[in-house]
Parts: structure tokens; sequence; C-alpha cells
């Protein structure tokens, strides 16, 4: 569930900065270059968090 909030969260966000940045320099926004982008944001946000383990480093040594 909060894999399907993380993409839908990550469009939301990216397209609303594609279009504040495309209304900045006078274009037209491309949804779909907006679209990808927000799909690779996501994999990488799913990445990190797979690789930043959960536990605080005072808890890492201290196991029982």
């Amino acid at each position: 569930m909060k894999y399907i909030f993380l993409f839908i969260w990550s469009i939301i966000l990216v397209s609303v900065l594609n279009y504040v940045v495309s209304a900045i320099n006078n274009g037209k926004p491309d949804w779909t270059q907006g679209l990808i982008l927000s799909l690779v944001f996501a994999v990488l946000l799913i990445i990190i968090d797979a690789v930043i383990p959960s536990k605080s480093p005072k808890a890492i040594g201290h196991e029982e």
C-alpha cells in the first residue's frame, strides 16, 4: 500500500513541478517526460528505502 501512495505522490509532485517550470520558461509542459521522471524518482526512493537500515545505529550493536 505504501508503494502505491509513493507512486501517486511522486506523479502528483513531479507533474506540479513540471507545470511550474514550463510556465516559467514560457513553454508547453511535456507530460510524458514528467511521468517518466516521476516513476524514476519513485523507484530511486524505493531503492534508498531498501538500502538504509530500519534500526538505529545504537540498536544494531545491542541485539538480544
